[in-house]
């Protein structure tokens, strides 16, 4: 077994890696960039090696200079995690070649099935089922054009070494295949330097599934079974469980069996992905293989009980596998969500900054632990929460990688157990300073096709294909936010109550009758009459009737703490309720299940002279070109007199290694230009002002 390894990656999955590296007594090595210096995984790794400025091609993409890190540190193995190197078969065959082991599969492995192009062909010949399409590498998009219309749309433009969404485009028309081709592959020259793209059917309303596998290097391949990728937005992956609530026994193992023939025939040996693309009548289709470690790969290791880089080290250390295929359980039912830094209230744009508060929820499970095997199984506290993060309170996100937060993933009985389990921890689940896709998740989890298990990978276009409003995340119970607020509000006055030095005849006095004022947009309030019990301090409780509806909350949680948890009609539950003051300086903004509502807890009084307030109009911006989320301003397209139409491109902001192309909303003309490429943008910054 080695004694030391490095991980040539950055974020979760180093952390991930060291956590397991730990366990099993290896010492580690991290590798950083400037950007990364006081990151979690440079902290929780034995040694940190500097590699360079914040782009990762002057860093984390940088062969040579991993590779020196290796040797300065005596690293004997290298893990690549996932993305950057880790599909790079030049660097796995480099590692071999320097006498570093590469803890992934062989470099001729990658070659096989990293090339989208040639693992087709291999699935091929190999007789796996593979979708209608053309696999040699198209040059024009001309060519693109006609080859789409051979096939029949729609079709998917894709990039052969492309992955996690980027360099994909789907198209509907001979328009959007030609345009999709050469925006498809500046994408993958850009992020891959390989500009190889091909076309193949698009297969409407389809499921994404897709099988683990572990080859060893002595013949033996195993599946995991399988993992339920098809809620997805723009082709990256929202929520992954395992296994799949579409598929049956005889499909789980004719596609499990395909996925190892596939592995054996290319010598595979690590952990790996082949991933299929399921019809609704079953009918499965090889789409690509991931010779990786996956993002999803915790779902797989909880309802088997392995951990997965465990497996890659012994593997890469040349261990044969220690089970066979009839050994590997499939016990309960795993669910992750990517919990991501981007805000679904403005179309998911990214947002970067520092981590003000990260709180996330109570962690009681490990990476493929012995307690998630055997007899666990059978007791009451059956699963339970695990939470893979690379950030921490205070921490910045910056705006050079992927967007990724943490990865919250819940292990239950069965499903209905794990969403319910998961939506408990979602909102418990504490992010401020930057926004989060939290709501969204919420949202997804709650949405009665997705309990129902009847989606496939067109669910989130379809559902949400607008945009992301609060109006789209309805609450099962309204009136408890509302009762909540009156808590928290009974709450501060019992102590402002104990403050001393208060003017007698002047205390603060406790009232029975309180008027929840839901602030809504426009100035168009939603005022709600609440009566309150008596309150109880030494037991937090207090009972609160809204509506008619009488809710008896009970809850030691301090004033101040963002999240309260407790208990209400004696069933438990977790909420945020924090002050609010970008709505109003006494606000209390409730948040639970991914409903938000801002509030102020008035006397009936108070709440009537409220409604005699003039409502203040935000200023008119309908002139300026605001940026939408924190970024680098790559590029200005136009110039001051400049008329510009709807739908013209404005500029460029570059944020979490994607491009976002800014339009004009209407027709106007450029009165001046009020932000120069290469400078770093705010939230609603202004770039352009126009006549």
């Amino acid at each position: 077994m080695f004694k030391k390894i490095l991980i040539a990656n950055r974020g979760e999955i180093a952390c991930r890696v060291i956590k397991t590296a730990k366990k099993m007594g290896i010492a580690t090595v991290a590798v950083y960039s400037e950007a990364d210096k006081d990151a979690r995984h440079v902290s929780l790794a034995d040694e940190a090696v500097l590699l360079g400025p914040a782009p990762s091609r002057e860093s984390y993409l940088v062969a040579d200079k991993i590779i020196a890190a290796c040797k300065a540190t005596g690293a004997e193995a290298l893990h690549p995690g996932y993305g950057f190197l880790s599909e790079n078969e030049d660097f796995a065959r480099r590692c071999e070649e320097e006498g570093i082991v590469f803890i992934g599969p062989k470099h001729y492995s990658i070659a096989a099935m990293g090339d989208k192009i040639a693992s087709k062909k291999l699935a091929n010949e190999a007789r796996v089922s593979t979708i209608p399409g053309w696999n040699d590498a198209i040059e024009t998009p001309e060519q693109a054009v006609q080859i789409a219309k051979d096939i029949g749309y729609p079709v998917m433009i894709k990039a052969s070494a492309g992955g996690g969404g980027k360099g994909l485009r789907v198209a509907f028309n001979d328009k959007e295949a030609f345009e999709g081709f050469s925006s498809c592959r500046n994408e993958a020259r850009n992020s891959f330097g390989d500009d190889r793209v091909f076309i193949e059917k698009f297969v409407e309303q389809p499921r994404h599934i897709e099988i683990q596998i572990l080859g060893d290097a002595h013949g033996n391949v195993v599946y995991l079974h399988e993992r339920e990728c098809s809620i997805q937005r723009r082709h990256q992956k929202v929520i992954e469980e395992a296994p799949s609530p579409f598929i049956s026994d005889a499909t789980r193992q004719a596609m499990g069996e395909q996925a190892v023939a596939l592995a054996k025939a290319v010598k595979y040996q690590s952990a790996g992905t082949v991933e299929f693309v399921v019809g609704k009548h079953q009918d499965f289709y090889f789409l690509e293989m991931n010779t990786r470690l996956q993002v999803e790969h915790p779902v797989t290791e909880c309802i088997t009980g392995l951990d997965l880089v465990e497996q890659m080290i012994r593997v890469a250390a040349g261990e044969k596998l220690a089970f066979t295929q009839d050994q590997i359980p499939r016990q309960g039912w795993a669910m992750e969500c990517r919990i991501n830094a981007e805000d679904p209230f403005r179309n998911f744009l990214p947002s970067t900054g520092r981590l003000v508060k990260y709180q996330p929820p109570a962690a009681n499970l490990e990476q493929g632990a012995v307690t998630l095997a055997g007899a666990a199984y059978a007791n009451e506290a059956f699963g339970g929460v695990r939470v893979d993060t690379g950030v921490y309170e205070g921490g910045e996100i910056p705006m050079f990688y992927d967007s990724m937060i943490a990865k919250l993933i819940v292990h239950g009985r069965d499903r209905q157990d794990a969403i319910a389990k998961m939506r408990e921890a979602l909102n418990a689940f504490v992010i401020r300073g930057i926004s989060s896709n939290i709501p969204f998740q919420a949202a997804l989890l709650a949405h009665p096709r997705f309990v129902a298990g009847d989606f496939n990978t067109g669910f989130i276009a379809e559902h949400y294909g607008k945009g992301f409003d609060a109006a789209d995340v309805p609450h099962e119970d309204p009136r408890f936010l509302v009762a909540l607020a009156a808590f928290v509000r009974r709450k501060a006055r019992e102590r402002a109550a104990g403050i001393s030095g208060q003017l007698p005849g002047h205390e603060v006095a406790h009232k029975h009758e309180l008027v929840v004022v839901q602030l809504g947009k426009l100035g168009q309030h939603v005022h709600h009459a609440v009566q309150l019990g008596d309150f109880d301090a030494a037991a937090g409780t207090l009972t609160v009737t809204v509506g008619g509806q009488v809710y008896a909350i009970q809850s030691q949680s301090k004033l101040g703490d963002a999240l309260m948890v407790g208990t209400v009609n004696g069933q438990p539950f977790s909420a945020q309720v924090e002050r609010s003051s970008a709505r109003q300086p006494l606000a209390l903004r409730v948040s639970h299940n991914g409903t938000a509502i801002d509030t102020l807890a008035l006397l009936p009084r108070a709440a009537e002279l409220l409604k005699l307030m003039p409502y203040k109009a935000p200023p008119d911006l309908s002139k300026f070109l605001l940026s939408p989320m924190p970024g680098l301003l790559v590029q200005v397209a136009v110039a001051p007199g400049q008329k510009v139409l709807a739908g013209e491109r404005l500029a460029t902001i570059e944020a979490m290694k994607m491009e976002n192309i800014l339009t004009a909303t209407q027709d106007g003309v450029v009165k001046q230009v009020l932000a120069q490429p290469g400078a770093s943008l705010a939230v609603d910054q202004p770039i352009v002002a126009f006549e």
